[in-house]
């Protein structure tokens, strides 16, 4: 039997796709993978999460039940995914703007 190395799994693999489809978007991202998981790093509040056959990630805030609303995609279809993450991307980064950078010595 041949040990599969952590980094060989089909998630990781999906997560991979992903990364790559979200460059073609602008959007860099890290991708993480543990306990049969990857996970795909974007943006304050957007971490993806792959099982090898789905992505999902929080949408957004349901107020009335007090929940998070979770959206999904295939994970066989990377570039939809990518695009629909990106849009969501978008809403965050007007939400979330980047920090600007400290000038100068904060002590």
């Amino acid at each position: 039997m041949i040990a599969m190395s952590p980094h060989d799994s089909r998630a990781v693999r999906a997560a991979e796709r992903l990364r790559v489809a979200l460059e073609h978007h602008g959007i860099t991202a890290d991708v993480h993978d543990g306990y049969g998981l990857a996970l795909v790093s974007v943006w304050t509040g957007l971490v993806v999460w792959s099982n090898g056959d789905r992505f999902w990630w929080c949408g957004g805030w349901d107020p009335r039940n007090q929940r998070p609303v979770y959206a999904s995609h295939r994970a066989g279809e990377p570039e939809r995914a990518a695009r629909r993450i990106a849009l969501h991307y978008a809403r965050l980064r007007r939400q979330h703007p980047e920090p600007r950078p400290l000038t100068g010595d904060p002590l």
